[in-house]
């Protein structure tokens, strides 16, 4: 493939092998999949077993030992076969990422052998209706008892949660109340926990990854329940956020590289007069501008996942990748469907059915707003506006 994005040979290897597989399943399986209700089982057992998945964990708890670069190379190649998999950047890069930096030796020997394989998954349980983008406002709260800690509360939009045997749940610590901010705490809570009810949120995605609302009445669990120590749970989510925000680039990218090729062959292809569609300026021009946003979008997903691997300060990078990527995607899509004329609305040319989950990446996981919240205060050192 060409583009900015040089691989260099163990790069080329995560990407052939990711292609062979999505190859085998493609966007007419994940749409499908989507509409009927069903999951994804086949591939991402696959997937698991290819050693894709926890491609970027630690050998020692059944990882590849790679690192976040590599896992980018998985989500985009699949996201570039016509399948953007919500559930790929949730469980191993997020759940996965923060059990590696913060968990209990047990607690990792339990989950990230699972993790890495696929043969278990994690939702990510961050977002409430009442606090949005400010995470300060969770009112989701655990307090200890005599067995361990009692939680009560609701989450809100979290994904794939019903494909998954337990959420990774940031709270705010009921026995470390302040004033001001109150201190956060991470708990790992099986989805079967009893007092723990999923809700299904009705949208307009078409994805295999549903999103739900999560109540919790009273739910107990285990003091091996909490990861790291009690009210350092702030710290502790920031090794999540990054490369949350470095994968959703990647799935907004694969999309990008999907659209934008789909568009090209359909240019070449169609002929309304004497010369096929692509040779009018019309068409091309939007096409190669399209190409160059998603080119520009990757080179600085690449960028930022090498700086997380590296181990220095990724925030903004992460912020910036996530930021043009998902603008770039978006404007791909809508090319490549103005490109297919009415055909672009058309099921069988796979295109519109990928516009509502593209578009959220414009919001979630963190909205283009809050991004340039970021950068103009981080960045720029102008005063905070929240």
């Amino acid at each position: 493939m060409t583009g900015l994005v040089i691989d260099n040979d163990d790069i080329r290897l995560v990407r052939e092998s990711v292609a062979k597989i999505a190859a085998k399943y493609g966007h007419e399986y994940f749409a499908e999949r989507a509409r009927s209700g069903e999951n994804i089982g086949e591939l991402w057992k696959e997937l698991g077993e290819a050693g894709l998945l926890g491609v970027h964990l630690p050998e020692e708890y059944g990882g590849g030992g790679a690192g976040l670069s590599e896992l980018v190379v998985v989500v985009e190649e699949l996201a570039a076969h016509g399948m953007p998999m919500l559930i790929a950047v949730i469980s191993p890069a997020i759940c996965g990422s923060i059990l590696a930096a913060h968990a209990s030796p047990e607690m990792k020997s339990d989950w990230l052998p699972g993790i890495a394989s696929g043969a278990r998954r994690m939702a990510f349980a961050l977002t409430e209706p009442d606090a949005g983008s400010n995470s300060h406002n969770v009112t989701t709260t655990a307090r200890r008892d005599a067995g361990g800690w009692t939680i009560s509360g609701g989450k809100y939009y979290i994904s794939a949660a019903d494909e998954c045997e337990a959420l990774l749940m940031v709270v705010r610590d009921g026995e470390k109340q302040a004033p001001g901010r109150s201190p956060l705490s991470l708990f790992v809570v099986p989805t079967d926990s009893p007092g723990l009810t999923l809700q299904p949120i009705e949208t307009a995605l078409v994805s295999p990854d549903k999103q739900f609302t999560v109540f919790l009445d009273n739910v107990h669990v285990g003091p091996e329940a909490l990861i790291g120590e009690s009210g350092k749970g702030l710290r502790q989510v920031f090794a999540g956020l990054n490369p949350e925000r470095i994968l959703a680039a990647a799935l907004c990218n694969g999309v990008g590289r999907y659209a934008v090729g789909k568009a090209a062959d359909y240019a070449r292809e169609r002929q309304v007069w004497s010369v096929p569609i692509g040779a009018h300026q019309g068409i091309s021009h939007p096409l190669a501008e399209a190409h160059i946003g998603v080119e520009m979008a990757r080179l600085a997903t690449t960028r930022a996942a090498e700086l997380f691997d590296a181990g220095q300060n990724a925030a903004e990078a992460s912020n910036i990748a996530k930021f043009v990527a998902a603008d770039a995607a978006l404007k791909a899509l809508d090319q490549a469907i103005q490109t297919h004329g009415g055909n672009g609305l058309a099921r069988e040319y796979g295109l519109a059915d990928l516009w509502f989950v593209t578009r959220l990446m414009r919001t979630a996981p963190v909205s283009r707003e809050m991004v340039l919240n970021f950068v103009a205060q981080h960045s720029l050192g102008l005063p905070s506006s929240y």
